[in-house]
């Protein structure tokens, strides 16, 4: 069992060394990237890298991060295990991340996929629930649709108040915060779309 930090919650991973060995291996194939090349971008020694795939080595977060962003991915691209075609996914399937003492909640109900270019969330908030965001990549976007209770999102300093039944775009490459300004629970999707140069 691999722990995870990730964004103030808990990444449960199971052998995350064979996962993260494959993946790695299918994306310099796909990319057909040598070592070097992949070490070029990254900053990841080849001979660290050669360990990566052949399972060897139990690299740090910061590693990992530093491959993710060296080769344009997401980090969960590298440590998800790959989905069959068809999938039912329930909460009882995935790792709740908490923010703000719990009070707002995230569901990665479908992480990044490099084919799809988007993951997809549940969250809850509590009222008076609070995350602040730090900027994606550039050109980032993400929709959310509020289903029950108010979300107010501040991009750049500007405010907006989505309401049950109302939905949101906004770049997401600058700083973002949610905040639950309504009376009540929210509850909502959120979808991060990553455009190719991610």
């Amino acid at each position: 069992m691999f722990v995870i930090k990730h964004n103030g919650g808990v990444i449960f991973v199971d052998n995350i060394n064979a996962v993260l060995a494959e993946n790695l291996k299918t994306l310099r194939a796909n990319r057909k990237l040598s070592l070097d090349k992949v070490a070029e971008l990254t900053g990841v020694s080849k001979t660290m890298l050669s360990q990566i795939e052949r399972g060897e080595s139990n690299p740090t977060i910061h590693t990992v991060w530093k491959i993710a962003t060296g080769l344009k991915i997401s980090f969960t691209a590298l440590i998800n295990q790959p989905q069959p075609d068809t999938v039912v996914v329930t909460k009882h399937d995935i790792q709740t991340l908490q923010e703000d003492n719990g009070k707002y909640r995230l569901y990665p109900f479908f992480p990044f996929d490099e084919g799809r270019r988007f993951e997809m969330y549940a969250v809850e908030i509590d009222k008076g629930g609070y995350l602040s965001a730090d900027p994606h990549g550039a050109g980032t976007e993400e929709f959310i649709t509020v289903f029950d209770g108010e979300l107010t999102i501040r991009v750049n300093n500007e405010e907006y108040t989505v309401k049950t039944g109302e939905s949101i775009r906004f770049r997401a490459d600058r700083p973002h915060v949610y905040h639950n300004s309504g009376d009540s629970l929210t509850r909502m999707s959120m979808v991060i779309y990553y455009p190719d140069s991610v």
